[in-house]
């Protein structure tokens, strides 16, 4: 707004408000009662401002808060001054732009408006309310009042006028720059609509032209940066479907032939669980019997040992029946002796009897049987003699056997004491050889479980390799229809991982 404009703005506001020359001299006679009314209601504005959260926000101190209440002060000086010209419009307009700028909402301005006319009605009809005894003094306070509160609010819609005329000419703006945007949108959604109707029929080749401004260009570029990477991948998925194909085929082929040969181990896995349950059936039976025999064999030592104990008690009857033999065989040698001199004494009786004569008759005949009876015990004691002497060469001969039988039982003995050890570890042996056997054939009965499960997953897999091997030859004829580059440049940009794998 040129100054001219705003100027003859001002005089019609003023002429509306009857804001004349003679309210203007009201006005500028309150000039000083308003200046000393504006420190205290500044002071209690600010302070005020100062303990809201969101006014405090609008200052970053309290030296900014005593720049803005000093420019407050000059300003409504002027406003006392009623000096309502072009000076005052630019800096009312300034005012009002600065408050939009920041984002004081009107209602706070307001507010400011009120506390500052409380404080300035209040000064001045203090200082100026006439005494009881003047006649109209009440009716020159409320035009000086009126005056004050019509420049107050003439202020007040300058400033609210700009902040207004600011936030249209931006919303303005914006909605000029909301078109401008929707209508470059049209464009890129038209051209990207083409580039998009080439992309779905298949052409990755088709790329929109970089040279247009702002959203457009940064939209294209993307565009065709996307297309770009979608073509190279696609192109080299069309790459690796192929061989992929051809993997999965030979995978199939292996997976056919290792199901084939898995469930031929399956069945060798079970015949030979078979077979070693038989063969743990008869190791458990072998182990049973070596225990039942190593029990037998126990016994047989047993019964050995006490037969051993008997012959070595007849070998000691034995010795004592020889050892009594001979013991008989003095007794027999004195019986012998007895005779040989019974004999002797009988022979001299005789002699003596004969000596007698007649006399000694029946005395020799006495000493006749008293020789007849020592001949007799004499053969009688040898004959005991030849007997017991034969009965002791058979005693003897009976100890040395009964020594050989015992002699022969201890080698039995120890015999069988050795079969015993040789059976008690033959019986361990077995029992564990059970025991291992039956830990064996849970382990292979597991494999033939894990082998079974394996069976029917490598059959899973194979299915499973089929199916895929279907859906990558429809994705590679889906591919198919794709618009890319050569496949021998896809396969000279491809990752060198990609290659390898190829």
């Amino acid at each position: 707004m040129s100054d001219k404009n705003s100027t003859a703005e001002l005089r019609d506001r003023l002429a509306f408000l009857g804001m004349d020359e003679a309210a203007l001299s009201r006005l500028r006679a309150m000039e000083g009662d308003i200046v000393a009314s504006l420190a205290p209601g500044l002071d209690r504005f600010y302070g005020l401002m100062s303990k809201h959260p969101q006014m405090a926000a609008f200052f970053r101190d309290a030296r900014h808060i005593e720049f803005a209440k000093g420019r407050q002060k000059e300003h409504w000086g002027k406003v006392a001054a009623g000096a309502f010209d072009a000076s005052y419009v630019e800096g009312v307009t300034a005012v009002g732009h600065a408050h939009a700028r920041i984002g004081l909402e009107p209602r706070w301005y307001i507010a400011g408006y009120a506390l500052l006319l409380e404080s300035m009605i209040g000064h001045v009809v203090k200082a100026r309310w006439p005494s009881r005894f003047s006649k109209g003094g009440a009716e020159q306070i409320g035009a000086e009042v009126a005056v004050m509160v019509k420049s107050a609010l003439l202020d007040m819609d300058y400033a609210i006028s700009v902040y207004l005329a600011e936030l249209e000419k931006r919303r303005a703006e914006a909605e000029a720059e909301r078109r401008r945007n929707e209508e470059a949108q049209d464009i890129a959604i038209a051209a990207l609509n083409v580039a998009l109707n080439a992309m779905s029929s298949g052409d990755l080749e088709y790329r929109m032209a970089e040279d247009g401004d702002g959203l457009f260009g940064r939209m294209a570029q993307s565009f065709n940066t996307s297309a770009e990477r979608l073509r190279q991948t696609l192109g080299l998925a069309q790459m690796i479907t192929e061989e992929a194909s051809s993997s999965i085929a030979g995978i199939s082929i292996s997976a056919d032939q290792l199901s084939e040969r898995t469930e031929q181990q399956a069945a060798g896995i079970e015949e030979s669980s078979a077979a070693l349950h038989e063969l743990t059936q008869s190791v458990a039976t072998s182990a049973s019997g070596a225990q039942s025999a190593a029990r037998v064999a126990s016994d047989a030592l047993h019964v050995a040992q006490e037969s051993g104990r008997v012959v070595a008690e007849a070998v000691s009857a034995m010795g004592e029946i020889e050892q009594s033999s001979q013991n008989i065989s003095k007794i027999i040698g004195v019986i012998d002796e007895i005779a040989f001199q019974t004999n002797l004494l009988a022979l001299n009786a005789g002699v003596e009897a004969a000596r007698a004569g007649d006399a000694g008759r029946g005395f020799a005949v006495v000493a006749q049987e008293v020789r007849e009876l020592a001949q007799r015990s004499a053969s009688a004691a040898k004959e005991i003699k030849t007997i017991i002497s034969a009965s002791s060469n058979q005693v003897r001969t009976g100890v040395a056997l009964v020594n050989r039988s015992g002699t022969a039982l201890e080698n039995i003995t120890e015999r069988i004491s050795e079969l015993n050890g040789i059976i008690s570890g033959i019986s361990v042996a077995a029992a564990e050889q059970s025991s291992g056997l039956q830990e064996i054939n849970q382990a292979i009965a597991s494999m033939d479980g894990i082998t079974q499960k394996n069976a029917h997953m490598v059959e899973s897999t194979s299915n499973s390799t089929h199916q895929l091997s279907e859906l990558i030859d429809q994705l590679a004829k889906s591919l198919h229809g794709l618009k890319t580059r050569d496949p021998q440049e896809l396969s000279r940009n491809a990752p060198s991982a990609l290659r390898r794998a190829g």
